[in-house]
């Protein structure tokens, strides 16, 4: 609720500070009194649009400051809390806006500074304005589908339909990525085929070619040690290191005997030496026929197959270019062979799941026209039952003529969403016979606010909570007499547990406030200032008596105001 309106040098205001209360508050004064300008200011504050005319003659700015005190569940908290706001939920919620004689204005919430637009959106949140096609929210037709929910008791039908949709759009969106799926595993349906024949044929083991690898090393060092032994015996031919051993050992003992025939004897050194070195000869002649059969010997037990090294090459060799195909390790085969045979069997199988999924949102499609449906159903219900109070409303407001109703049309599929097919619309025939029409056709901002005081009476009287505050602009604006009286009536039953804020002009409108300000012009000259007066009780009796009889206010006419207060 309002509590406080502090306004600072607005057009005739030099300072104004005002409390608000729960109830209907009647503001009254003549004409050019300023009465506006206490909406102007809240306006303002709120975040309404504003020029430096507002400023007071003379002044550098212009502030109003406007302190709420939102109850406990109030959406404005979230919307603090989505700005990043501080604030404490025991405290005063304050708007402020500073308008400088140069047209420029800031914004602040708690003291804090703000863009206007953030005022803006917590004044939709705490205020309405209805009057001089101000009237919020009900002139733009993508209200009207929430406030037919909320009047027809459409929640729990609204919360299946929306369960429908989410299933309907989780099915779809399983179905497409189904279908993609399995176009993409077409598109590689060939390819993936041939892979999976080429590792058929080359059928690669777990960690082939990891032994392969070790295999090829072991084979090729074999090779090598082979041909270092044919080398060995080759420079160590037997026949021939044989023959010449044996050749120098008949030589020098040719030379020995000969020494010892002519006399010389086996002391002598140079017969000495000579059988020293035929024994040598002879030791060696052993030692190299038993080294040429240890080579022999170590050729023939060597096992080497050099076509085994060939194979292991080749086979390698294979198993490293598939895997450079396939962009995996050589080891890796066998996987990839496993991970290519499931995608192609998950091909086989993808028609069948896209079927499957397809069918499957075909069903939750049905559900939620279904759900839609039934929600469709329940809102033009509840249009009707919302036309014919509205349509008993309007006569006592003098809006007979008018004929009131509650359009509910299907939309496209494509433009359907979670709350359904249905494009509402409050739409009026101002005049017998003419078309009906949205509400803008209203002409005269008088007849719009009566209607919106129409529209809101019906809502109340289904038990619907109001807006906090309401702010109805002159809605008896060219009425009187029982019609003035009918809407102080629905003004009143209007602010039981909410607060009313009426512009008047009708002494039968201001007789049912619960609270009354009278406007009035002080000062002379060009120093004229608005000024506000709290009515008591004798004050008001005397102020709807001027009301009653004009300038001159006589005891008819305050017996009249009793009456109506009274009433």
């Amino acid at each position: 609720m309002l509590i406080g309106l502090a306004i600072r040098d607005i057009v005739l205001i030099e300072s104004l500070d005002l409390s608000f209360a729960m109830g209907l508050t009647a503001l009254t004064g003549e004409t050019g009194a300023g009465k506006s300008i206490i909406l102007d200011a809240l306006g303002l504050a709120a975040g309404a649009r504003a020029d430096a005319s507002l400023v007071r003659h003379g002044a550098q700015q212009a502030m109003a400051t406007a302190i709420f005190a939102p109850g406990e569940g109030d959406p404005v908290w979230a919307y603090l809390d989505e700005k990043g706001l501080a604030y404490a939920r025991d405290e005063d919620l304050v708007l402020r806006r500073v308008l400088g004689a140069d047209g420029r204005s800031r914004a602040f919430v708690n003291d804090q500074p703000t863009g206007v637009g953030v005022l803006r959106e917590l004044g939709a949140l705490l205020i309405e304005v209805h009057g001089q096609h101000e009237t919020v929210g009900l002139l733009d037709a993508r209200n009207h589908l929430a406030i037919l929910d909320r009047y027809g008791g459409c929640e729990s039908v609204v919360a299946t339909c929306m369960a429908a949709w989410s299933a309907w759009r989780a099915a779809r969106e399983r179905a497409r990525l189904l279908a993609s799926e399995r176009d993409r595993l077409a598109a590689e349906a060939d390819e993936l085929g041939a892979q999976l024949a080429e590792l058929d044929r080359l059928s690669p083991a777990e960690g082939e070619a990891r032994s392969l690898a070790d295999e090829r090393a072991l084979l090729g060092g074999a090779e090598k040690t082979l041909a270092d032994i044919a080398l060995a015996r080759d420079h160590l031919d037997g026949e021939i290191l044989t023959g010449r051993l044996s050749q120098g050992f008949r030589a020098l003992e040719r030379a020995r005997q000969r020494a010892l025939a002519a006399g010389v004897s086996e002391q002598d050194p140079v017969v000495r030496l000579v059988t020293l070195a035929t024994d040598a000869v002879d030791r060696t002649l052993i030692e190299a026929a038993e080294a040429s059969a240890a080579i022999d010997a170590a050729a023939a037990a060597f096992d080497f197959e050099p076509e085994r090294l060939e194979r292991a090459e080749e086979r390698l060799f294979a198993l490293r270019a598939m895997a450079r195909k396939l962009g995996v390790d050589a080891d890796e085969l066998p996987k990839a062979r496993a991970s290519i045979a499931q995608r192609l069997m998950a091909m086989e199988n993808a028609d069948q799941a896209v079927t499957v999924a397809e069918a499957q949102a075909s069903a939750a499609a049905e559900s939620y026209r279904s759900a839609a449906g039934s929600l469709t159903v329940a809102r033009r219900a509840a249009g009707d039952r919302l036309a014919g109070a509205v349509q008993r409303e309007l006569a006592p407001l003098k809006l007979d003529k008018a004929r009131f109703r509650v359009a509910v049309d299907a939309l496209d599929e494509e433009r359907a969403g979670p709350a359904g097919v249905d494009r509402v619309e409050f739409q009026i025939s101002t005049l017998p016979g003419a078309p009906f029409q949205g509400l803008g056709v209203i002409a005269s901002g008088g007849e719009l606010a009566r209607f919106a005081l129409a529209l809101k009476a019906s809502l109340a009287a289904r038990g619907l909570a109001p807006q906090p505050l309401m702010i109805f602009d002159e809605v008896d604006q060219g009425v009187g007499g029982a019609v003035a009286d009918a809407v102080g009536l629905r003004l009143k039953r209007l602010s039981a547990g909410a607060q009313v804020l009426v512009v008047t002009h009708s002494p039968q409108v201001a007789a049912r406030g619960d609270a009354h300000w009278r406007v009035r012009k002080a000062g002379a000259g060009g120093k004229l200032r608005a000024a506000v007066d709290v009515l008591s009780t004798d004050a008001r009796e005397e102020e709807i008596a001027r009301m009653l009889s004009g300038a001159e206010i006589t005891d008819a006419a305050r017996a009249a105001a009793r009456a109506l207060m009274h009433a």
